[in-house]
């Protein structure tokens, strides 16, 4: 389908993105990856597979140009995508063995927080929930020879809290363990995970990674080849959460505009939480890129180029207050999600339900493309709008 990148080598990550590895469609000469909808192929007339392709499940060739674009990114062996975010989070958790031990941050993503303690009271998992920012309480949640995964999400969901991934990734493999990233967030653009000694790197590719709210989409990237690789991809094959040809289009598209897109929502994210950090109705501002936040040092120094696009607010006033102010906006969309070209508002603690760790005083925000002064100006009208209990 198609050719190897016909850039030279050592071009920036950048240039990857943007030309899609080079791309050229060897027949037409087309620079943008063709779908490919087939769901089967044709047999030899000896019963054979001579062009190596025989179901659409495992072998669609639509997905390839994303896939090798984020090993490239990621600087991994292979990458395999997934129908979601959490369909590629958990074929990681059921690659293991059944009652392996995993160790999991005590805050990240609520769903497949959910979804792995219900595996371990099922006895599928033995789960040990710690403070990842904490060394000191990894290091006592791991379980030498016992413990088969660690699990970080960096920044993560939605504190914003900073794991140091070398570190970790370290303490694990001490413990015979493997460390896979949820780095969502960060993006390739931000952080490399494998580079700091992670095995694995999973994307919910729904996000930043297709960046405009129209596919459901996940990904996990391997450092090596190995046992625990084989596995996941058993998962993937036989599970059948596969991504669909269509979708797997839309990513590759995506994957074009990530730098520029990542980059300006950083810049803003940055802008807002300055500003943010300065408002007589904010109680305070979760972000690692300002300086007094307690994960800054470490984020400036896992993290290159910027410090995320998503941040969070605790409004003064309570729960009730913040509620007032998601209702009052008119730029921000109030929305579930993150990392699209929209700028959204979420407050997370009624998503969550009531074994949620999050608190009643925080918003989610995600970032978009709009013009800064507009999303300030929106939200600040918002939080006085929640003071007076008006609309504005």
């Amino acid at each position: 389908m198609s050719s190897p990148s016909s850039f030279p080598p050592g071009v920036r990550p950048e240039t990857l993105a943007a030309g899609a590895m080079g791309f050229e469609e060897p027949v037409s000469g087309a620079l943008v990856p063709p779908i490919a909808p087939a769901t089967t192929y044709l047999r030899d007339p000896d019963g054979g597979y001579g062009r190596g392709r025989i179901y659409g499940r495992p072998d669609n060739p639509t997905l390839e140009p994303p896939a090798r674009l984020l090993s490239a990114l990621e600087g991994g062996a292979d990458t395999l995508l997934f129908a979601s975010g959490m369909a590629a989070a958990t074929a990681v958790f059921q690659a293991l063995e059944p009652g392996s031990h995993v160790v999991i941050p005590r805050v990240f993503y609520w769903g497949l927080r959910a979804w792995i303690l219900e595996a371990g009271r099922r006895g599928l998992l033995r789960v040990e929930s710690v403070e990842t920012t904490d060394l000191a309480a990894v290091r006592a949640a791991l379980r030498p020879g016992e413990t088969r995964l660690v699990w970080l999400e960096t920044p993560a969901n939605p504190l914003w809290s900073v794991s140091d991934i070398a570190a970790v990734a370290d303490l694990a493999h001490q413990a015979g363990a493997a460390c896979c990233v949820d780095s969502t967030t960060a993006t390739p653009v931000l952080t490399r995970p494998l580079a700091l000694g992670a095995d694995l790197v999973m994307h919910s590719a729904t996000k930043y990674l297709n960046g405009h709210a129209d596919v459901l989409a996940g990904s996990v990237t391997t450092a090596t080849d190995d046992a625990l690789w084989a596995s996941i991809r058993a998962v993937h094959r036989q599970g059948g959460a596969l991504l669909g040809p269509f979708e797997a289009w839309l990513l590759g598209r995506g994957l074009r505009t990530l730098f520029a897109r990542v980059r300006w929502q950083c810049e803003s994210a940055l802008e807002l939480a300055g500003r943010l950090a300065a408002h007589p109705r904010v109680e305070a501002v979760l972000y690692p890129g300002l300086p007094e936040d307690p994960g800054h040092a470490l984020a400036a120094r896992q993290m290159s180029g910027g410090f995320g696009g998503m941040l969070s607010i605790r409004v003064k006033g309570g729960q009730d207050a913040a509620m007032a102010t998601a209702a009052a906006v008119r730029v921000w969309r109030r929305a579930t999600s993150l990392g699209g070209v929209e700028s959204l508002i979420e407050h997370r603690a009624s998503i969550e339900g009531p074994t949620s760790p999050v608190p009643g005083d925080l918003l989610r925000l995600s970032t978009g493309l709009e013009a800064v002064e507009d999303l300030y100006a929106d939200l600040a009208a918002a939080l006085e709008a929640s003071r007076s209990g008006t609309r504005p």
